[in-house]
């Protein structure tokens, strides 16, 4: 497992154009973030130093930030493997090195993963009330159906964990679904064994961050199926784009800690003159150095309690 001041030390300064290049393989897909390409019996996933903010990726990107959500991703991929099997094959690494020759920080950002068939609904774990779950407390007390006490506030932590899956968008936001509404999507074995996984995943990664100082708010899991019907844990996993992490020693009730993540980027944003469509604005440099560090340091302290 690579530290994080190798890490910080292994960052590109200018990579994934050159790397797409090089792979020699059929592009499949490109997202936000990631570029996904066929290898036949296998996928290759290279995540990209672009960001995005408000639905748009913005032009530039964030410096390493692939790099970085990878090897957080292969790190709690390792640590959790008892929990859930998951999506990296067996030679990847034999792959990226040796059949793709990958340079190092293509190895860094890439993932050699199975062909299966991606759910449907996206799992979501909430520990605390904040973002669109705290709107929808504010609301009608509940989240995706599920009702909650009166009394909590902004940043309260929940008496237990909350399963509240979403719809997987391609384009816009994911949409919140109830439990019944999630079982019709996926079927009732299914959406009990990801409940129960998501479940035992987000406990896991809390504890695990604790350790670190450091708080798990809420986190988004996504999982496949095998021709067999065998479940895997996919894409990325516990990675501040997709948790909610905050500094354990600045979380209070009624206000929103600051979290380990892009709000840097969505804070300046808020300060211009923008739209809030394509085509997004240039990022400053010191916008840019001060997200990387923030990226960079959840790495570490995580990396360096697991």
């Amino acid at each position: 497992m690579i530290s994080g001041e190798a890490l910080k030390t292994a960052l590109p300064k200018n990579p994934v154009r050159e790397l797409q290049e090089s792979i020699g393989a059929p592009k499949i897909a490109s997202g936000k973030v990631r570029e996904i390409f066929d290898l036949d019996d296998c996928i290759l996933l290279v995540a990209t130093d672009r960001i995005s903010a408000f639905d748009v990726v913005l032009p530039g990107g964030i410096t390493g930030k692939g790099v970085i959500l990878t090897q957080l991703s292969r790190f709690w991929f390792e640590k959790t493997k008892a929990i859930a099997a998951n999506h990296l094959i067996d030679n990847d690494g034999e792959i990226l090195e040796h059949k793709l020759g990958l340079s190092t920080d293509g190895q860094l950002r890439s993932m050699a993963v199975r062909k299966l068939r991606p759910l449907e609904i996206e799992c979501v774990v909430r520990g605390y009330l904040a973002g669109s779950g705290w709107a929808s407390y504010q609301k009608s007390r509940s989240i995706c159906g599920i009702q909650l006490p009166e009394g909590l506030n902004l940043a309260s932590q929940l008496p237990e964990p909350i399963f509240t899956p979403t719809t997987k968008a391609q384009e816009g936001h994911d949409m919140p679904v109830t439990e019944e509404e999630a079982r019709d999507i996926v079927g009732n074995g299914v959406f009990e064994q990801v409940k129960s996984i998501s479940g035992e995943l987000y406990r896991f990664g809390h504890e695990l961050a604790e350790k670190a100082g450091i708080i798990l708010a809420d986190t988004k899991f996504e999982f496949g199926l095998d021709d067999d019907g065998k479940l895997y844990l996919i894409d990325e996993a516990l990675t501040p784009d997709s948790s909610r992490y905050w500094e354990a020693s600045e979380w209070q009730e009624g206000i929103s800690p600051a979290s380990f993540d892009k709000q840097i980027v969505r804070d300046y944003l808020e300060t211009l003159d923008w739209d809030k469509t394509d085509p997004g604005p240039e990022l400053p440099e010191d916008i840019v150095q001060r997200t990387q560090n923030r990226y960079l340091q959840v790495f570490g302290r995580l990396t360096a309690v697991g």
